[in-house]
């Protein structure tokens, strides 16, 4: 019989990567309602030494597979793993983060364990009645958000999107097993060369990190405009985003993005100017602790999500408001 709640545990330079942990908190709260445990996956090469991390971040155990073939992610080495895993173990749900690993990975898995997966969820939840996992996401390009549930399949899998849960706060006095896996690779296996990792360097802060968001829509009105959202965040010590209409007219880069097509920000304050509020948007910040909206539109749909709105042209309001804000500080 299926059981526990498994999340692949991303890594990257043997670094865990934030998403993972994320997941983590959620299956938390899936497994104590099912009266399940969570188990962290761990896939790669001289990485034993992060599970005990995943245990104080809410895993019950962590099963590790720790392989030469897995020291950079390619696909077929990886879903074999993950593979091998899942029909050894047999869980009842099995998370990804929907990074560029993730979407990747789960959909190669799921098609050799034959279940289904549920893309880019914004929510999980178990029903009380069926005891099944209740995935929602957006869907018609974001007009609806849909709740699937996967009933004559195991594992239920869902990818989630970075930023979208909380993470648990690391705790040491928690213990738990950590259980290493044995997966028999070949060279046949390796059907991908990795030839070079090129790597960039970030100036900016990723604003899926950002603890203040001062976001632009098409209300800004030009490229220029956006000069009064920098100066704004550069006194709150925040960073700027935008919604895709922004980016799309070519007023700011793509990686500034907030939304369904974009990325999903939890920040402590995010500062929506000129933003309507479509639900493409808002699927990428409603959980955000708190939410300003400036819009001359008083209908706007964002003030429907927004704990404080002001109604007002932003270009005269946001250097009033930077000003003031000096002033405090």
């Amino acid at each position: 019989m299926s059981k526990d709640i498994f999340v692949f545990a991303e890594q990257r330079d043997g670094e865990l990567q934030k998403v993972g942990i994320e997941l983590i908190g959620e299956a938390a709260k899936l497994a104590a309602a099912l009266d399940q445990k969570v188990a962290a996956v761990l896939l790669g090469y001289n990485i034993t030494d992060k599970a005990q991390e995943l245990i104080t971040r809410g895993a019950d155990y962590v099963i590790v597979v720790d392989d030469a073939m897995l020291d950079d992610y390619v696909t077929e080495p990886y879903a074999k793993a993950m593979t091998a895993i899942i029909k050894e173990k047999d869980p009842e749900i099995v998370l990804y983060g929907a990074s560029s690993i993730g979407r990747d990975l789960a959909p190669r898995v799921s098609a050799r364990v034959h279940t289904g997966l549920t893309a880019d969820c914004t929510a999980l939840a178990i029903d009380e009645e069926t005891k099944l996992l209740m995935m929602t996401r957006p869907a018609f390009g974001g007009n609806i958000m849909a709740t699937i549930v996967c009933e004559n399949h195991r594992p239920q899998m869902a990818t989630v999107r970075p930023g979208v849960m909380k993470a648990l706060d690391a705790d040491s006095a928690r213990t738990g097993d950590i259980e290493p896996f044995t997966v028999t690779f070949s060279d046949a296996d390796m059907n991908v060369k990795v030839l070079e990792t090129v790597k960039t360097d970030h100036k900016t802060v990723d604003i899926t990190e950002a603890k203040i968001l001062v976001s632009g829509g098409r209300g800004v009105g030009s490229a220029d405009n956006f000069q009064l959202l920098k100066e704004l965040a550069a006194t709150l010590g925040g960073e700027v985003s935008a919604s895709r209409a922004c980016v799309d007219s070519g007023w700011i880069s793509s990686d500034r993005q907030v939304g369904q097509t974009g990325k999903t920000v939890r920040p402590d304050l995010y500062l929506a100017c000129g933003i309507s509020g479509a639900i493409q948007h808002a699927a990428g910040m409603e959980n955000s602790d708190y939410i300003i909206a400036i819009n001359k539109d008083e209908g706007a749909p964002i003030f429907g999500i927004a704990d404080l709105g002001i109604v007002g042209d932003l270009n005269k309001i946001l250097p009033k408001l930077n000003t003031a804000i000096k002033n405090l500080i």
